[in-house]
């Protein structure tokens, strides 16, 4: 009881975790359930717009914003997952796979809770990419945001040519707002940033002088950040616990340059640091929020700046998923001419094996990316390139 009275303060600590799993009945790993609608009771979140049921397991996914990436995950990123972005070198593409997932939380009407230590997260949404419409996808568009419960069989065709290759089952898709394509080169219409809902985090307004004790022994940066994502998942009914309030929608997280000094964190200073299991027990309590609510949250890291690669190891052991970006600017294989197609590589270095113990490899190799005038595309290496 002295826990759940803890947690529910608003004070989180390591325990928090088991009593934020008593507290709730939503949650995203109950495959047959009311929360799922599996037995017509209760809500039905496959009815969420911008949602769909995996076909391996059922669990309730979304699109991270690039259809190319969503079929290489298994379908999309499931909802109470966390997915980590180990960042290319220089931080230039992986900024793109951030703004595509908090895109297409407003082309769907999700809410989303933008954190930075870097950029005003208001600055970050002005940033996003616009989507690619044709005229049914401006109509879905328009159903979305000026509907609180639209009709969930309004489809959508979009332009399919910029997918991956045929081998990796590209074909015309007609799914009800699941993964849309954006032109980077243009900006998110203001309209729909002003019919968005969304919160903001920005470090440098959330630091004070008078920081007191801390909690589970992570830094008052860290700590605040979890009290300010939790207030928002209960006070919001994205955890379920409140009928009244109860979300029939999703929360999308983005947390952006987590670990780096812009957070106040040492560990990619110096391999010692005094404080190495900040982060790793950052990323245990998150889990166990998004555990028991209606929330995805993606994570953009530097791992390759971290001096320690033990905390590496465990943050991606705490990731339910990990995808990193090998950028070839400033290595041999930006002059390679097997290379000369692409930018850089991407690798799927978990995907998760959910409701079981461990986890799945990706079993897709070889894979690239380079970025067009408009478009940020994964395609397979050409046979030459691969060996």
């Amino acid at each position: 009881m002295a826990a759940a009275a803890t947690c529910g303060a608003g004070v989180l600590s390591s325990g928090c975790v088991a009593s934020t799993a008593g507290r709730s009945s939503t949650t995203s790993f109950q495959r047959r359930s009311k929360a799922s609608g599996a037995d017509g009771g209760g809500p039905r979140l496959l009815s969420i717009a911008g949602t769909r049921p995996s076909v391996r397991n059922g669990q309730l996914l979304v699109s991270t914003g690039l259809p190319a990436l969503d079929q290489l995950l298994g379908g999309g990123l499931a909802v109470g997952t966390v997915l980590l972005i180990e960042e290319d070198k220089y931080s230039i593409y992986s900024p793109l796979l951030f703004k595509y997932f908090l895109a297409e939380g407003i082309v769907n009407g999700h809410t989303l809770l933008v954190a930075s230590a870097k950029e005003k997260p208001a600055d970050i949404l002005q940033e996003l990419p616009a989507p690619l419409l044709d005229d049914n996808g401006k109509k879905e568009l328009e159903d979305v945001h000026n509907s609180k419960t639209p009709e969930s069989d309004v489809n959508m065709k979009i332009a399919w040519r910029y997918q991956l290759q045929p081998k990796m089952q590209v074909g015309p898709v007609s799914s009800s707002r699941f993964g849309h394509y954006y032109d980077v080169s243009k900006r998110i219409p203001q309209e729909l940033l002003g019919s968005s809902k969304w919160h903001g985090f920005f470090l440098p307004e959330h630091i004070t002088s008078d920081l007191k004790g801390e909690p589970c022994s992570l830094s008052g940066d860290y700590m605040k950040l979890l009290q300010f994502i939790q207030n928002i998942i209960y006070t919001e009914g994205f955890d379920g616990s409140n009928p009244q309030k109860k979300q029939k929608n999703i929360l999308r997280i983005g947390i952006q340059n987590f670990g780096s000094p812009f957070w106040g964190d040492d560990i990619c200073c110096t391999e010692n640091s005094d404080n190495s299991h900040r982060l790793t027990k950052f990323f245990y309590v998150l889990r166990g929020l998004l555990r028991t609510s209606l929330s995805a949250c993606i994570i953009t890291m530097p791992t390759h700046l971290i001096q320690n690669k033990a905390i590496t190891a465990r943050v991606r052991n705490l990731s339910d998923t990990v995808v990193g970006l090998e950028s070839f600017i400033g290595s041999e294989k930006e002059t390679n001419s097997l290379y000369k197609d692409y930018h850089g590589l991407i690798h799927i270095r978990k995907i998760p094996r959910l409701n079981n113990l461990t986890c799945d490899e990706s079993d897709v190799k070889d894979l690239a990316f380079k970025l067009k005038r408009k478009l940020f595309t994964i395609e397979f290496l050409t046979e030459a390139a691969a060996h």
